[in-house]
């Protein structure tokens, strides 16, 4: 039988795809292995969504040729879409861009299969493409599954290569999202995670988002807990916001990309709101969701900031009193509008950078000590150590329980007894 080794780096919808082809290659007969084992197939899928991800990606494809110089190199994913130069590195077995993933195992069968090794290229034209390609998972390696129900991003935003790699926004059928669902929950599977480029803008003939959720709801009895993986702040509609009040299934955690607090920065960045807009539908979903966790991502030093520029994005952040903030310093991304622009230099970034983290653990620890002596539902991940499992709740607390292995992947009712700075501790109820 031969063996295959995965790296795959980047966001969920990657993680998912590189599952739901592990899951064809062992149907196939293949082995898959841990990544640093000596393989037959490497497969490599790639992230490029910053010039330092492209980095990442050409270092994996070298490490894999030296574990075995005679394997096969499978190179797949945003890299290979958007950099020429994949086309011309040497060991390279099958270069396939997104839009075509679900070729991959046929195509390397053929490549194994041929004595002469010739460099197979699947690149599409990933703007002019419709078609969702129809990968999907029977089993997940981790005790969330995530379900991508949507592939590509129509937005444009100028620091963002995604479009280019990615494509349009093309939608996994309703149907088969259901049916995907119901296979995993019935392996054990109790949280689910909805995972997409732009989530928000799914769309199967005229089942929205919202209209999906719906039908998750009624039509899949076994499932306890609903996570999206994240949505734009204006692509959260009246339903949506009707199915959280009706529906404790839904997680009481969202993650909203704010990505800056300036409606300077926001204009610049050509996002699609404004602060006003994004603070009043904050409002609108604590009137429903009163303690519910809201998360974000804010990119800090984009050209154009002054200091005032970022103080305007510290304040208003406190302002919508979040539980945290993945901060990330601008990256100049090539073939982006952002590319060009007057850069902040790098020493004051990095000095933002630090100022907003020491404010997202600050806002993470105040959010935590309000569930001090709460009960909550948590799914219980993995053994910690010794004395504790850990999980996380509906809101997205990391929470350590006492150990019990029976309770692995199952969903707990907790008393929360202490709460520090990185550390949640709870009682099992």
């Amino acid at each position: 039988m031969n063996k295959i080794g995965f790296y795959t780096l980047g966001c969920k919808v990657n993680i998912y795809e590189s599952n739901a082809l592990k899951n064809e290659f062992i149907n196939e007969g293949f082995v898959v292995t841990e990544e640093d084992d000596i393989c037959d197939v490497y497969v490599i899928n790639t992230c490029s969504v910053t010039n330092m991800a492209d980095a990442k990606s050409r270092k994996m494809i070298q490490k894999a040729k030296k574990m075995n110089s005679d394997a096969i190199i499978v190179v797949m994913g945003c890299y290979s879409q958007t950099n020429k130069e994949a086309l011309t590195i040497d060991g390279i077995d099958i270069l396939i861009g997104n839009g075509n993933k679900s070729k991959t195992v046929n195509l390397v069968k053929e490549s194994l299969e041929k004595k002469e090794r010739q460099k197979h290229i699947e690149i599409l034209d990933i703007l002019n493409t419709t078609a969702y390609d129809p990968l999907e998972v029977s089993t997940f390696d981790h005790t969330r599954a995530f379900v991508k129900i949507e592939d590509g991003c129509s937005n444009f935003c100028t620091y963002c290569i995604i479009p280019y790699a990615r494509g349009p926004v093309r939608s996994k059928k309703a149907i088969d999202v259901i049916n995907e669902l119901n296979r995993i929950t019935n392996l054990g599977y109790e949280e689910i995670v909805l995972a997409g480029i732009h989530t928000g803008r799914y769309l199967d003939n005229d089942v929205t988002l919202s209209d999906l959720i719906e039908k998750i709801l009624y039509e899949v009895p076994k499932l306890k807990r609903l996570r999206l993986s994240s949505i734009e702040i204006n692509e959260i509609d009246d339903k949506l916001l009707s199915l959280m009040e009706k529906s404790n299934v839904i997680a009481d955690h969202l993650h909203l990309p704010l990505q800056a607090g300036s409606d300077k920065i926001l204009k610049l960045m050509n996002r699609r709101y404004n602060k006003e807009f994004f603070l009043n539908k904050i409002k609108d979903i604590r009137k429903i969701r009163p303690n519910i966790s809201i998360t974000t991502d804010v990119i800090v030093g984009f050209p154009y900031e002054e200091e005032e520029d970022f103080l305007e994005t510290y304040e208003f952040i406190k302002k919508l009193e979040l539980s945290k903030i993945h901060v990330f310093p601008y990256s100049k991304r090539s073939n982006t509008k952002a590319f060009d622009m007057p850069q902040v230099k790098d020493n004051l970034k990095k000095d933002r950078v630090k100022r907003l983290i020491e404010l997202s653990d600050q806002l993470e620890f105040d959010y935590a000590k309000k569930f001090l002596n709460a009960e909550l539902n948590v799914i219980i991940e993995k053994q910690y150590n010794d004395i504790y499992m850990i999980g996380h709740s509906s809101n997205f607390l990391t929470v350590l329980v006492p150990l019990n292995v029976d309770l692995i992947k199952k969903m707990v009712n907790v008393s929360i007894k202490k709460v520090e700075k990185n550390t949640i501790i709870a009682s099992l109820g």
